[in-house]
């Protein structure tokens, strides 16, 4: 019998939740209604967390959305499968160790890497699996047997094997390339690993000959290899192809003493260059600026270094040696006023790029790193999405994933960091170049036995690991085990936020296209931002943050699910607490209203199918129509990710269709003999009907009643049949 008083999820969730886990019905491979291969299948891949992560208004979207398909799936008698996991984040996860040696005074380099390897692997087992705890306090029903870690032997064998696939192909290849660099981290990161801020700053417009060229980066002049204008620009164009001596600031003398020196310098005419900006003649730095490296391959301009690896200036530049880029900055500044170089000065406000992890400002350096070709690749993710073998919804953003795909650069695949996949590269420890100035070292899974090059050496293995969404980008085949891979690969649905859709979408379907000759999912859908009231992006540093823990532990998962669910029928969410008020007095409706019916029908509400209800009023009819209605709406809109909209659809029935109207009518028809079986009957489907079509959204109350009814039941609503 339903208890009295209000619904108490505090109380209800953490029983019912591991119920349902030692029910093992978690587990695709055991719900008694999708028995044998004729059973169709559903399978979601979870988005990696962090194993660093806690959990996050966004965390609490993402996994409600996929839970509410696999539920909802799992009730129509498909083989649903939610796959866990947790990404090493090799990058996220090195910083935090770091900063806890820092405590200890120590660092990575005093232990050497094996030993901090170690560390890191002891960090993991204390905190890496904080995420899944709090995972389940959402209600999400994902296969915890089957969880994966980017790091597991398994799945490391399946890294290891792409890397060789891929050179094998000819797509791998090491090679000098001004890449983004964090002084911070010490490593590389892709395009796609920054972010950026907007910061004032100053446009110096610097004395190059007869040019005036405008920058606001004047330390990188000492790197400086050619000017460049647009091929359109009639004011430049009888300079191009010329080779000019020009004055500028001797990096010799002292800092005290402003010296000239001459330098040469070509005019190239070259698409990249805009001339609207500053005189419409630009410095080409290759080696501290990505565009420019670009310029100088097409016009095979030499790479001057003159910053290193901690963002400091090198020796080739003399004096200056030593100085950070800032300090630098402001000397040179100074020295070139002090001979007249410098002839005007404008504020300016620019995008500075930053680290994704640690916020350090990224310095452009040159440096060996490996890169995986993207042109046949891209074009296969491009084909599958043109020609629906994948399907991303909002359709808006097909547009982004095909602009990014038709302009891709080749994807620098090397971290130098240690915790992550070590390349399976071997290099011979005699010698290092051949005659021909190539790189002798081997691509295999072990290290050989005896180097093919010297014969005697052993080998040293690439103290590079491979970036991060290298691995996860094979995560829906290489999270499955062998015996898996038939059964559960290629996935049906994706969801994830707009931010990785290129981070990781699109790299996990050319890895799936290239390993597995099949697109990974059928469907993307790429949900909206969790934003503070205001519209401000939710951030802990901006006080703008929410822990989704705060109302769970408060009001419950289930009132905290359906306040997410609820605002989210734009692109994005503006959090209002109100919403999980909403979502609790719902749940008490829910509550007070199945005791209700329970106690008015004589306690034969039950689990039992019952005969199919009749129209004997028009209440009646009213009833069982809008029920109708509400079980195709539903439906229609579960398979077309229209959320929020079945929510509320569910919402107005229940509240405004059922208890607001038809409840208050069958008061009188149960004390009519004629109409009082069929009421019951009416009352007892109904609300059963509205429990399984409830239950993916607010599994907790919907199940907690379902338990309270009497009759021969399955052991969950979780596994009855919608």
């Amino acid at each position: 019998m339903i208890p009295e008083g209000p619904y108490d999820p505090l109380k209800t969730e953490p029983t019912l939740y591991d119920a349902w886990e030692r029910s093992g019905y978690f587990n695709p491979d055991n719900l008694p209604r999708a028995k044998g291969k004729r059973a169709k299948k559903y399978i979601v891949y979870m988005p990696l967390p962090n194993v660093t992560g806690t959990l996050h208004m966004g965390h609490l979207l993402n996994n409600t959305i996929q839970d509410i398909l696999v539920r909802y799936h799992r009730l129509r008698g498909f083989r649903a499968l939610y796959l866990p996991g947790t990404d090493h984040a090799g990058i996220a996860t090195q910083y935090v160790v770091e900063k806890e040696l820092k405590k200890q005074g120590t660092n990575r380099f005093v232990l050497g890497r094996e030993e901090f390897i170690k560390k890191v692997w002891e960090w993991k087992e204390q905190y890496g699996n904080l995420i899944y705890a709090q995972l389940r306090k959402i209600g999400i029903s994902a296969d915890w047997s089957r969880t994966r870690f980017t790091m597991d032997p398994t799945y490391a064998k399946d890294v290891t094997n792409a890397f060789i696939a891929y050179h094998k192909k000819g797509l791998i290849y090491r090679g000098v390339r001004t890449v983004n660099w964090c002084p911070r981290c010490q490593t590389s990161l892709s395009e796609l690993e920054l972010e950026y801020k907007e910061e004032p700053a100053t446009l110096y417009y610097m004395q190059y000959g007869s040019f005036t060229v405008a920058t606001v980066r004047p330390e990188t002049k000492f790197g400086d290899t050619a000017l460049a204008v647009n091929p359109r620009d009639a004011r430049y164009k009888q300079y191009v192809g010329k080779t000019l001596q020009i004055e500028s600031i001797s990096t010799e003398g002292t800092l005290e003493t402003p010296m000239r020196a001459t330098i040469t310098l070509k005019i190239v005419a070259d698409n990249a260059v805009d001339s609207k900006f500053g005189t419409g003649v630009i410095k080409v730095t290759p080696a501290h600026d990505s565009v420019d490296f670009q310029i100088a391959e097409r016009h095979t301009l030499p790479l001057i270094q003159i910053i290193d690896e901690r963002g400091k200036m090198n020796e080739r530049t003399g004096k200056y040696a030593g100085m950070n880029v800032i300090d630098a900055r402001k000397k040179v500044v100074d020295d070139l006023k002090a001979l007249g170089l410098i002839t005007k000065e404008e504020a300016y406000t620019h995008r500075v790029a930053i680290c994704y992890r640690c916020a350090h400002v990224i310095e452009p350096i040159p440096s060996a790193q490996w890169f995986l070709k993207m042109n046949t690749l891209a074009k296969s993710a491009l084909q599958a999405v043109t020609k629906k073998k994948t399907s991303i919804f909002p359709s808006r953003f097909e547009k982004v994933y095909k602009d990014w795909l038709a302009h891709i650069h080749d994807w620098t695949i090397s971290r130098q960091i240690w915790w992550g996949h070590q390349l399976p590269v071997w290099f011979c420890a005699h010698n290092k170049e051949d005659k021909n100035k190539k790189e002798l070292f081997v691509v295999a899974n072990k290290k050989p036995v005896r180097c093919p090059f010297c014969k005697k050496c052993t080998m040293e293995q690439s103290p590079d690991v491979l970036d991060t969404w290298f691995s996860s980008a094979l995560w829906p085949f290489a999270g499955l085990s062998k015996n898996d891979l038939n059964n559960y690969y290629p996935g049906s649905a994706l969801i994830t936020a707009r931010d990785i859709l290129n981070l990781w979408v699109a790299r996990m379907i050319f890895s799936g296209l290239s390993t597995m000759k099949k697109v990974p999912f059928a469907r993307v859908f790429i949900h909206g931002t969790v934003l503070a009231k205001d519209g401000r992006r939710m951030s802990k540093s901006l006080g703008t943050g929410i822990d989704p823990l705060m109302y769970i532990n408060k009001n419950g998962a289930d009132a905290t699910r359906f306040a997410v669910i609820w605002q989210m029928g734009g692109q994005d969410i503006r959090w209002d607490e109100a919403a999980v008020i909403a979502g609790q007095k719902f749940c008490n409706k829910i509550w007070n209203a199945a005791r209700f019916i329970q106690i008015r029908t004589d306690a034969t509400l039950s689990t039992k199918k019952t005969s199919v209800p009749r129209a004997k009023t028009s209440a009646d009819k009213k009833i069982l129509s809008a029920l109708t209605k509400t079980k195709k709406s539903v439906a229609r809109d579960i398979e077309s990710f229209a959320f929020s909209k079945a929510l509320h659809t569910l919402y107005d029935f229940f509240w405004h269709d059922f208890c607001d109207i038809y409840l208050e009518i069958s008061k009188h028809q149960l004390d009519d003999v004629k109409l009082v079986q069929n009421t019951r009957t009416i009352l007892s489907s109904t609300l059963l009907q509205f429990l399984k079509l409830l239950h993916p959204f607010m599994p907790f109350v919907t199940e907690a009643i379902y338990q309270e009814l009497p009759g021969k039941k399955k052991r969950f609503l979780m596994i009855e049949e919608l």
